[in-house]
């Protein structure tokens, strides 16, 4: 982030999703979510912090644990023994579901197999998802619904 703000600040849409998620290794942490297929804006990254792109209306902010206490009060969480949040993302197919947890888990990520009852609940509905851990242990589940209108 080397040039003013006014000069580089990309035009943005009305309402967009920032998840700020605290990193061990900010390096290590761009390259897992860059291996999801997402990428870095290379505008809003630095030393302490990097903005990965999954679409036009949501972006992670992986910030470096110093950097996010300057965020909350609060003591950060460790994720990699307490579950903090989950973070669903519809993907539009129980392929692209096994694409992104399989390469998740290629670049060093963990899966976690949900309750039996869970998965079943979801079948009923005809709902498709995994659930993997990034490197830092936060919990993503992509899942696949089909709409039934189409």
């Amino acid at each position: 982030m080397n040039r003013p703000y006014a000069e580089r600040a990309p035009i943005m849409a009305d309402k967009m999703i920032f998840l700020n998620l605290p990193v061990n290794d900010l390096q290590r942490s761009k390259e897992f979510y860059v291996s999801l297929g997402w990428s870095i804006n290379e505008d809003f990254t630095d030393e302490k912090a990097s903005c990965v792109v999954i679409d036009d209306n949501i972006c992670l902010m992986l910030l470096t644990k110093e950097f996010y206490k300057t965020f909350s009060e609060r003591p950060i969480a460790d994720t990699a023994a307490y579950s903090a949040a989950a973070y669903a993302v519809a993907l539009p197919s129980r392929e692209a579901v096994d694409e992104i947890t399989e390469a998740a888990l290629k670049a060093g990520g963990a899966e976690e197999t949900a309750k039996s009852e869970r998965r079943g609940q979801e079948a009923e509905v005809g709902m498709y998802g995994r659930t993997f851990l990034d490197i830092d242990g936060h919990q993503w589940e992509p899942f696949y619904m089909p709409n039934p209108t189409s």
